[in-house]
């Protein structure tokens, strides 16, 4: 609910009656909805009133079948775009609801049905203005997607850690799996003092994903942070790898222990398939084919 609706209109005014009927119809309405509801309103009014609670940023506009819908939001979500047009509105909005993933070009239009060089000139205002950006995505270098100018954009649009512009660092993959590897190959190397027996000496080979997390953030080899989610990618790598066996504790907290393979295998880290967020919808797993990729569909370009 809006609580400037009763303070700053009066209850006889246009705009209040507006948004009023709004709060009524919270999934929103249509200019035709409004004219039903308040016949006696003559149209240059009334479209006086919706433009004005428009520009302050009252109500989310949005296109639907070439029909505009008006949608009340609350106080704290207010965006105000000055100086916009109604079609630079309806963009906007379709951005904004992207998120930090953003959305292509194509299906910006055709979710606002605007023609292409109408919607280039209005992106381009939009940017201009420092409302949107556009970022490159690592999944298809060639195309661009559109987000708000203030968001981060999510690491399955920027490969996160793993990317420096469009290129795959697999150096740098590779040196974080030696050296998880080589942490394990050290916990695994202090166990074999650790009275019990056998199955002692095992459990004792274990660490924990936030321990692993922790020694590779205290040993000062990343000069960017990296997350516990980075570190379980890496951790990918190193299983894939036939290096390390993982096990779920009690609690479901990561476990993982060095082991010897008994067969050379494929390495996970000259390629982002150990490293993919979508791995596990993957039905391609390290054969980087960019016609069946779900993430990386042009890596080989």
């Amino acid at each position: 609910m809006c609580a400037a609706t009763s303070k700053e209109f009066p209850e006889d005014s246009v705009e209040h009656r507006i948004l009023s009927f709004a709060r009524e119809n919270i999934t929103g309405c249509t200019d035709k909805d409004l004219q039903a509801h308040m016949p006696d309103i003559e149209i240059k009014d009334r479209a006086k009133a919706i433009n004005s609670l428009l520009q302050q940023g009252y109500f989310d506009l949005f296109k639907k079948d070439g029909v505009l819908f008006y949608k009340l939001k609350d106080n704290t979500q207010k965006t105000v775009i000055k100086g916009a047009d109604n079609e630079e509105k309806v963009v906007f909005r379709i951005i904004e609801e992207a998120g930090n993933k953003g959305i292509w070009i194509r299906d910006i239009r055709y979710k606002s049905n605007l023609m292409m060089m109408q919607l280039n000139k209005i992106l381009k205002s939009l940017e201009t203005k420092k409302l949107i950006k556009a970022v490159k995505s690592v999944s298809a270098s060639k195309k661009k997607v559109y987000m708000l100018y203030n968001l981060e954009p999510d690491s399955s649009i920027t490969g996160g850690a793993w990317y420096q512009g469009q290129d795959f660092e697999s150096e740098f993959v590779e040196l974080l799996n030696q050296q998880c590897h080589r942490y394990l190959l050290q916990k695994r190397e202090d166990a074999q003092t650790t009275p019990g027996g056998p199955y002692a000496v095992r459990n004792k080979c274990f660490a924990s994903l936030q321990d692993i997390h922790k020694y590779i953030s205290d040993s000062g080899i990343s000069n960017v942070t990296l997350s516990a989610d980075d570190i379980d990618m890496i951790m990918n790598t190193v299983v894939l790898d036939g290096k390390a066996e993982r096990k779920l504790a009690v609690n479901g907290t990561k476990l993982y222990r060095a082991i010897e393979s008994l067969m050379p295998t494929s390495s996970f880290v000259a390629s982002p398939c150990g490293v993919c967020p979508v791995i596990g919808r993957c039905a391609n797993v390290g054969s980087i084919n960019p016609k069946t990729c779900e993430y990386l569909t042009d890596w080989m370009g």
